[in-house]
C-alpha cells in the first residue's frame, strides 16, 4: 500500500536497497499461500524497520503481529550480542511457516513467539523493552500502545504500522467511519497528545509512526 503517485512510488522501490536471499522467498511464498498477502512489510519497509534497529542496537525487542515472519526478521538485523526479539501472533496456523523462515534465516534462536491474544499476553512479559514494533489488529492499537508504553524502557522507541490507513484518516466525523479507521484515528490522536513521548509520523507505504519514550 502506498499513497504516494505511482511513479514516485517505482522510484522510491528502485532506489532502495533490495534486501533479496530469504526476504524474497518470505515475500513470494506469503502471495502465494496467504489471503491478505498485503500485510506483509516488503522491501521498502523492511529496509526500514531494520535501519531503524540497526541504529539503535536494541537487546530486546517486542512485535505484535507476527505474520508470515518478514518483520520479525528485519528487526532481528540490528539484535545487540546476546538480544532477543519476542513476537505476538494470534493466528497459530501461520505457526509452521514462520517458525521455518526463522530456522533457514538462522534466526530461531534469538526469537520467542507467543502464540494468542496479545491483549493476555502483553502483561505476561517482563519489560525493558528497547524496541517495540505494532502491526495488527488495529481495533485494538490504542490498548497495545498503553500496554506496550509500559514495558518499553525510558528512551526506547515504538513503531506502528499503518497509521494512514489507506488515506482513510482524513475521513470527517460526520462520515460513515468503519471501526477500523475509527480505530487509527483514535490512536493517532492519543499518540499526538500524549506528553509521554515524542513521535514522527512518515509517509512510507501505508503510514508510520516513530515514537520515543521521553518520560
Amino acid at each position: 500500500m502506498s499513497l504516494l503517485p505511482g511513479g514516485i512510488s517505482e522510484y522510491i522501490e528502485a532506489h532502495t536497497t533490495m534486501a533479496g536471499g530469504m526476504y524474497s522467498k518470505i515475500e513470494r511464498e506469503t502471495y502465494l499461500k496467504s489471503v491478505y498477502p498485503r500485510m506483509l512489510s516488503g522491501n521498502l519497509q523492511g529496509r526500514f524497520i531494520a535501519m531503524v534497529s540497526r541504529l539503535l542496537r536494541p537487546a530486546k525487542i517486542l512485535e505484535i503481529g507476527t505474520f508470515t515472519g518478514y518483520s520479525a526478521l528485519c528487526l532481528c538485523e540490528g539484535l545487540a550480542p546476546d538480544g532477543r526479539l519476542h513476537t505476538i501472533e494470534i493466528n497459530e496456523e501461520l505457526r509452521s511457516q514462520h517458525l521455518a523462515y526463522f530456522k533457514e534465516a538462522g534466526q530461531d534462536g534469538v526469537i520467542t513467539t507467543h502464540y494468542g491474544n496479545a491483549l493476555d499476553i502483553l502483561p505476561t512479559l517482563d519489560g525493558d523493552f528497547d524496541l517495540i514494533f505494532i502491526d495488527a489488529d488495529k481495533v485494538n492499537y490504542c490498548s497495545y500502545y498503553e500496554l506496550g508504553l509500559a514495558k518499553l524502557r525510558l528512551g526506547g522507541f515504538m513503531l506502528a504500522d499503518n497509521v494512514l490507513w489507506s488515506g482513510k484518516v482524513l475521513m470527517e466525523k460526520d462520515e460513515k467511519i468503519d471501526k477500523d479507521t475509527r480505530a487509527v484515528k483514535d490512536f493517532n490522536e492519543l499518540v499526538q497528545n500524549d506528553y509521554r513521548v515524542e513521535n514522527v509520523m512518515i509517509p512510507l507505504r501505508d503510514g508510520m509512526s516513530l515514537i520515543q519514550k521521553i518520560c
